[in-house]
């Protein structure tokens, strides 16, 4: 799988190393990039811009943002035939990272995340599905005329 796809397996392994740097640093790291985003819903706010979103919702939507390309990644790794693997994959990923924010100064693991993570990867399979589907019915289309006697 990885041999066939060293570009794709390379993307993914950047963004996944770049999730860990996001999710398993100490908060401390963090914290300022977080500021940006809040300092900024907080100028929508004061313009009359979304103000339905609470600083609790944009993290619930960034949580399901930043799992949505391990999603399609997997999905990309494994093919189509392996929606459930990419699914289970990218839920037992979200799962080690709220255990091993249990050991991380200023962390704090979230049941809230496990649901907004394992939505977004089941986001991205989907849409990765979609894209794919295409190839996916040309290639069984194929495989049907070279199996069916002449």
């Amino acid at each position: 799988m990885l041999h066939r796809h060293p570009f794709l397996s390379l993307v993914t392994g950047a963004y996944l190393a770049f999730v860990a740097w996001l999710t398993l640093t100490p908060q401390s790291v963090s914290v300022g990039h977080v500021q940006v985003f809040l300092r900024l819903l907080d100028a929508l706010h004061r313009h009359g811009y979304a103000e339905s979103i609470s600083d609790t919702r944009l993290e619930f939507l960034a949580n399901i943002g930043l799992f949505v390309p391990i999603g399609m990644f997997l999905l990309l790794l494994f093919g189509a035939g392996g929606w459930w693997l990419a699914a289970l994959a990218s839920f037992a990923m979200t799962c080690g990272i709220e255990y091993a924010q249990h050991y991380i100064p200023g962390r704090v693991p979230d049941g809230r995340d496990l649901v907004a993570n394992g939505l977004g990867a089941l986001i991205g399979v989907a849409i990765a599905l979609v894209l794919t589907l295409p190839a996916t019915l040309r290639r069984r289309r194929q495989r049907r005329l070279r199996m069916t006697p002449a």
